[in-house]
């Protein structure tokens, strides 16, 4: 049986797959040693893309972890902003001095920008990265920076051959500004010079002997490497479409290692069991999600309505009554059930406790005491109605 089929038979609530989620987790901390977190998004739903408003997520999420020196962030994302992409990166390497990226599936665009300032990256056969070739927007439409500047500079090619120009180009040229064409320009440099920088930075710094004669690599060499690797990932007249999966052989014929972490048995099957929680968890009305092995945040899209994490069974009531958390003790890792009520005379079975009113939550196996402030917050958020 399929781990897909697997979790549809086994996992059956909101609160099973959150916690079939953190156990994988774990065992991926567990077996890299170190950190973990988890970007992503709902590759093919709206508002998918990287933005600013990942920002608040990400540090709150890096707020929760352990803070060793060494940090592993699965990412999933269609891509988005790269001046978004620049901040997260720089986010990320304040709070650990190694950050590894692993993507079990798709990240393309700017995702593939931030996967470049990995010190580590890990794929497997199911895993994308894309082209970083800029695209600019114009009457609504995106479409290659690169395209449209090499489009402009046929015509003068032909103008200046003919010493004539087209008539028919003229409407097209009409509409097009010189500001636009420095945008596109400008665009164009700044997706391959973050990738190129980052490259040199942080991946290349590995990268100290010539595996064929073993002579030591200069840091001449580490540069020149960076901004080929760079520059094939954002030529747009090699990739010809913004779409395009560029996978682990592709990457390795530009001079790049990547892990397979497919050669690691223990590793691939808790990575491909968490990426399938993933997706599973993605089959509703949230479009993000920013994870570590101890807590959470999820954005859902509101037009639609609030809905638990994971497939809906057919009998869920119509509304909600109450939330169940499995909240995990940062001193002793004691895990204790916190049920929120959204109705009155709802029942708190033992060894379930009640969501504390004051927020202040006692471990009842150490008496460390958490404030669930910005956990209430959250549940409220989501449910669309106040803890009782």
């Amino acid at each position: 049986m399929g781990i897909y089929t697997s979790y549809l038979d086994k996992l059956k609530t909101p609160e099973d797959f959150a916690a079939e989620r953190k156990l994988q987790l774990t065992r991926i901390s567990s077996l890299r040693k170190g950190d973990i977190l988890v970007i992503a998004a709902a590759v093919g739903k709206p508002n998918t893309s990287i933005d600013q408003s990942d920002l608040i997520a990400i540090a709150d999420q890096l707020d929760s972890l352990t803070r060793t020196d060494r940090l592993d962030v699965i990412l999933e994302t269609p891509g988005g902003s790269g001046e978004m992409t620049e901040e997260i990166v720089r986010l990320l390497r304040r709070k650990h001095a190694e950050v590894n990226f692993i993507v079990p599936g798709i990240a393309k665009s700017a995702g593939t920008i931030m996967v470049m300032a990995g010190d580590e990256i890990l794929m497997g056969s199911l895993s994308s990265l894309g082209p970083i070739d800029a695209q600019v927007a114009r009457d609504g439409k995106f479409f290659s920076a690169e395209a449209f500047l090499e489009g402009l500079e046929k015509i003068k090619q032909e103008a200046d051959t003919k010493q004539a120009l087209n008539r028919a180009y003229i409407p097209i040229l009409q509409g097009i500004s010189p500001g636009e064409i420095e945008a596109a320009r400008n665009a164009l440099k700044f997706g391959k010079q973050l990738a190129a920088n980052w490259l040199e930075k942080y991946k290349f710094q590995h990268w100290v002997t010539h595996s064929g004669s073993g002579q030591p690599v200069t840091s001449t060499e580490r540069k020149a490497r960076a901004e080929r690797v760079a520059g094939e990932l954002g030529s747009h007249a090699k990739w010809l479409s913004h779409g395009r999966s560029i996978k682990i052989e592709d990457l390795e014929e530009m001079g790049l290692k990547i892990t397979n972490y497919e050669s690691d048995e223990q590793l691939n099957d808790s990575i491909r069991r968490y990426h399938t929680l993933l997706r599973m968890s993605f089959e509703n009305n949230m479009f993000k999600l920013y994870e570590t092995p101890t807590s959470q945040i999820y954005r859902y899209n509101k037009s639609v309505g609030p809905s638990a994490v994971g497939p809906a069974p057919a009998n869920r009531p119509a509304f909600a009554t109450s939330a169940k958390v499995d909240f995990l003790c940062k001193k002793c890792n004691t895990k204790t059930p916190i049920q929120a009520n959204f109705v009155t005379g709802m029942k708190v079975v033992s060894p379930t406790v009640s969501f504390p009113a004051d927020n202040k939550f006692t471990c009842p196996h150490c008496g460390h005491v958490t404030d669930l402030t910005a956990l209430r917050a959250q549940i409220e958020s989501h449910s669309k109605k106040p803890i009782l």
